[in-house]
């Protein structure tokens, strides 16, 4: 990890510069970025870093980054004229600016057409879209691109995908998953297990768990697809699914139709007591960039069985069992001979343990985006 050099611990370079003025500009609608934002704003802010955060006030409400001592504006998700000009005038006087996500990333680059202040743009995750809109996130894409001084990515592919695209410097990012906020009933899991299972109805049998928005790109529906190759195992397994979506419906009435053993959940803020309890954990969808479940997962060393797609490969490496999107078959396969194989859980369960010991730390990732600031910003006169 590049170390920091002209900072001080107090926010102050050797040279008597003043403190660096960054903002964070946040669209609000990812919960991993939003997070990640957060993290980043606390060790900033920590190393004497001024950093306001534009965001809707919802996402302040949720991940209260005022509470770790940044500043906060309100910038409706919108591009709108009036959200731009609020986040233009919120970057009035930044040092440097950085941009989380395709949508707040476009309108940063809106709100600082004329002016010489460096973008940052870390992309998170890819946008899905189909027909007329996706060639429409495409140019969006090359706006983005074009105008960020630097784009980091946070798995190969989305680097790639920037250079594609037209970056003039695109880098791999380090990018942390916070620890979850801990809890009494977190600190003892041999007590928390049973409970959170007693409450989905998974007592004598297995439980596997899925979390994310109820979309077509997550895959769900291959999970019910798959699902009809274990509910011939005695006991029959419950598929949990955590998260809420326009699919939720029609995933509805599949499951009461085919009479399949699995709960739509909804809306969850409880996944790391659902892995505490739950035997494999499933990611089926069609791209993942740096999946917070996944991570999640194996810190929690639960079993996993993902698609081969995105940036899954590079964030598990051995540590899960990788499937190909959109084979049911092969993901009931992985499934059914996980539940068999209680050597083969422990085995993941020691991988993931291991490959997630080597993810960077909140620290470094701090460390990574400090020393990218302070290549791009020139030395500032004391005001």
């Amino acid at each position: 990890m590049t170390p920091v050099s002209s900072h001080s611990p107090h926010g102050h370079s050797p040279h008597g510069q003043s403190p660096l003025r960054t903002v964070q500009v946040l669209g609000g609608g990812n919960d991993a970025g939003s997070a990640h934002v957060r993290s980043l704003t606390a060790g900033l802010v920590a190393r004497g870093v001024r950093v306001t955060v534009c965001a809707p006030v919802e996402a302040d409400e949720a991940h209260d980054f005022t509470g770790v001592g940044a500043g906060h504006v309100h910038v409706p998700r919108s591009s709108d004229p009036g959200s731009v000009a609020a986040l233009r005038a919120a970057c009035t006087g930044a040092d440097l600016v950085h941009a989380h996500g395709l949508h707040a990333s476009f309108r940063t680059a809106l709100a600082l057409s004329g002016r010489r202040t460096p973008l940052v743009v870390t992309w998170h995750d890819r946008v899905h879209a189909d027909g007329p809109r996706a060639h429409f996130l495409r140019l969006l894409e090359r706006r983005v691109v074009r105008a960020a001084t630097v784009v980091l990515g946070t798995t190969s592919a989305l680097v790639d995908r920037a250079r594609r695209t037209g970056a003039r410097d695109a880098r791999l990012a380090a990018v942390s998953l916070p620890g979850p906020r801990t809890s009494p009933a977190r600190d003892d899991p041999d007590r928390l297990r049973p409970k959170v299972r007693a409450e989905l109805g998974a007592i004598g049998r297995p439980l596997l768990v899925a979390v994310g928005s109820l979309e077509r790109h997550r895959g769900h529906d291959v999970l019910l697809d798959a699902a009809h190759a274990w509910q011939r195992l005695d006991p029959v397994p419950l598929m949990v699914l955590a998260g809420e979506g326009p699919l939720r419906g029609e995933l509805q009435r599949r499951i009461e139709g085919e009479e399949l053993a699995v709960r739509l959940l909804g809306r969850r803020d409880d996944v790391t007591d659902l892995l505490a309890a739950a035997d494999i954990a499933l990611l089926p969808g069609r791209w993942e960039a740096c999946s917070p479940f996944a991570q999640e997962a194996l810190r929690a060393r639960v079993p996993l069985v993902a698609t081969d797609v995105g940036g899954v490969p590079e964030l598990v490496g051995d540590a899960a069992e990788l499937v190909p999107y959109g084979n049911a078959r092969a993901l009931a396969d992985a499934v059914v001979r996980l539940l068999a194989d209680p050597g083969r859980r422990e085995l993941l369960r020691e991988r993931g343990a291991r490959q997630a010991a080597g993810w960077p730390t909140e620290d470094e990732t701090v460390a990574q985006v400090l020393s990218i600031y302070d290549e791009l910003t020139q030395p500032r006169p004391l005001v």
